[in-house]
C-alpha cells in the first residue's frame, strides 16, 4: 500500500529556489567600482603631467620647463676699483710698560700708609712712612765717629808739617818724618770710612720715606700700618702699574714677518688697532714699537709690541684684545664683494651677469680681504656685473632678473586704510 505524506519540504511539484540573479548583481557592482578607480587614476595622471611637465613660457616668452627656465631674481653689483688694506688680525694681551712692586729697602715699623687703593700717582709721590728713629740714632753715631777721626787727621797733618821742617834741618831722623806721613794717610782712610757710614745712615733715613718710583695706578695695599716690614717680604707694600702709555703684546706668524720687517726698515710707522674680545668694538689706536729678536720654534711665531697713549684708559692691564696690524695698502685695485665669491670645484668663482641677462660661472683669483671687499688678482674687470645675493639657486646659463629698488615717491597706505583692510580681513 503506497502511502504519501504531504510535506512542504518534499513537494516535488514546486520549482527549487534559484540564487543565480544575486551573483550577477554583485559582479556588476565590482566592475563599476573598478572602472571608477581607473577613471580617477587617469584624471590624476593627466593633472600631474600638465602641472609638472607641460611646456610653459618664461617671462620673456621663450619655451621652458617650469621653474628651471623662469628668470631668477638676484642681487647684483658692478665691479670697480679702490683701495685694499692688508690687515693682520692677531690675538694680544694688554701689557703695562712698567709693573713695579714697591718694597721696603730697610727694616722697621710701618707707621703710616699715605695712598688710597686705586688712585693714580706720579713719580716721587709719598706712599708710606717707616719709623726713622733707629736710623736717626745710627746717623748721629756715625757723625760722632767721623768728627773724632777728622780731629786725629788734622793733628797728624800738623805734626807732619813740623817733622818735614825738622827733617830738612837734620834735627830729626828722616824715618820719623816718613812714619808721620803714613799715619796721616791712615787717618785719611778712617775719615773716608766714617763719611761712608754717615752717608749710609742718611740714605736709610731717606728710605724711611717711601715714594712712588713710577707713575701709574696703585693697586690694593699688601700690608697695613703698624706692621713690622722687612726687605725680605715677597709681597712688598703695594704694586704700581703704569697705564699711560700702555702696550699690547701679540704674536705674528713667521710667514708674515718679512712684510712687516720690510715696512719697518723703510721707516714706516705701522698702525695697530686694538679691538675688544668680540672683535667688534675699537678700543684704541697705536703704533708698532718693537719686534722680538727670535722666533718661537714651538709655535712658529714672533712676539711684537705696540704702544698706545691710552689717555682714556680704554685698555686695562692683562686685558685680552684683538690686534689689527695695518701692514700695507693696495691702491686702485679691482675689488669684488665678498658675498659674490663662491667656493667649488673650480676653486674661487663668481656668477657674472651677461648682456642677455644670463649668468656664467667665471673662476677668479682672490687676494687680500678688507672688510666686505676682496682684491681680484685675475678673472674680473671693472664694469663686470656679479651676483651678490641668490647664488645658491643659480646654475650656469640661467636667466636672472634684478628687482628694481622701491621708489622713494611710492606712498604707503595710511593708518586708517590699514585698519580698514584689517577689519575686512577679519
Amino acid at each position: 500500500m503506497d502511502e504519501r505524506v504531504d510535506r512542504p519540504d518534499f513537494d516535488t511539484t514546486d520549482a527549487p529556489v534559484s540564487r543565480g540573479p544575486v551573483v550577477v548583481v554583485r559582479r556588476s557592482r565590482t566592475r563599476w567600482l573598478i572602472g571608477l578607480i581607473v577613471v580617477l587614476l587617469g584624471v590624476g595622471a593627466v593633472w600631474y603631467w600638465q602641472t609638472h611637465h607641460a611646456p610653459q613660457t618664461t617671462g620673456r616668452g621663450a619655451p621652458g620647463r617650469g621653474a628651471q627656465t623662469t628668470a631668477q631674481p638676484v642681487g647684483a653689483e658692478t665691479i670697480g676699483t679702490g683701495d685694499i688694506r692688508i690687515i693682520l688680525n692677531e690675538l694680544g694681551t694688554v701689557t703695562p710698560l712698567a709693573n713695579v712692586t714697591v718694597k721696603t729697602q730697610i727694616n722697621g715699623q710701618l707707621t703710616e700708609v699715605a695712598f688710597k687703593e686705586g688712585q693714580s700717582v706720579k713719580v716721587g709721590d709719598f706712599l708710606a712712612q717707616i719709623d726713622p728713629r733707629p736710623y736717626q740714632v745710627a746717623l748721629e753715631q756715625a757723625q760722632g765717629t767721623l768728627a773724632h777721626d777728622q780731629a786725629l787727621l788734622e793733628q797728624a797733618q800738623n805734626n807732619l808739617k813740623r817733622f818735614q821742617t825738622l827733617a830738612r834741618q837734620d834735627s830729626i831722623a828722616q824715618q820719623q818724618a816718613d812714619d808721620q806721613k803714613f799715619l796721616v794717610a791712615q787717618y785719611q782712610g778712617s775719615v773716608k770710612t766714617d763719611q761712608g757710614q754717615v752717608d749710609s745712615a742718611k740714605l736709610n733715613l731717606i728710605y724711611c720715606h717711601v715714594v712712588a718710583p713710577v707713575a701709574g695706578r696703585v693697586g690694593l695695599r699688601q700690608v697695613d700700618a703698624g706692621n713690622y716690614v722687612q726687605t725680605s717680604d715677597a709681597n712688598g707694600l703695594v704694586v704700581i702699574t703704569q697705564e699711560q702709555p700702555i702696550s699690547v703684546i701679540f704674536s705674528v706668524t713667521e710667514d708674515n714677518l718679512p712684510a712687516i720687517m720690510k715696512q719697518l726698515h723703510a721707516g714706516a710707522k705701522l698702525q695697530v688697532e686694538a679691538y675688544d674680545r668680540s672683535n667688534t668694538t675699537l678700543l684704541a689706536t697705536g703704533t708698532l714699537s718693537s719686534v722680538d729678536n727670535q722666533i718661537n720654534i714651538t709655535t712658529g711665531t714672533v712676539n711684537m709690541r705696540a704702544d698706545f697713549p691710552n689717555t682714556d684708559e680704554a685698555l686695562f692691564p692683562n686685558q685680552f684684545v684683538n690686534a689689527h696690524v695695518l701692514v700695507d695698502t693696495l691702491h686702485n685695485v679691482v675689488r669684488v664683494p665678498v658675498p659674490a665669491v663662491q667656493q667649488g670645484a673650480p676653486g674661487s668663482y663668481v656668477y657674472v651677469i651677461n648682456q642677455d641677462d644670463t649668468v656664467s660661472v667665471r673662476p677668479i683669483t682672490v687676494g687680500p680681504i678688507d672688510g666686505g671687499q676682496a682684491q681680484v688678482i685675475s678673472g674680473l674687470s671693472p664694469g663686470d656685473r656679479v651676483v651678490t645675493d641668490g647664488t645658491d639657486r643659480l646654475r650656469d646659463g640661467q636667466k636672472v632678473t634684478i628687482p628694481s629698488p622701491p621708489s622713494k615717491n611710492a606712498s604707503s597706505p595710511t593708518q586708517p586704510q590699514q585698519q580698514h583692510r584689517r577689519q575686512q580681513q577679519q
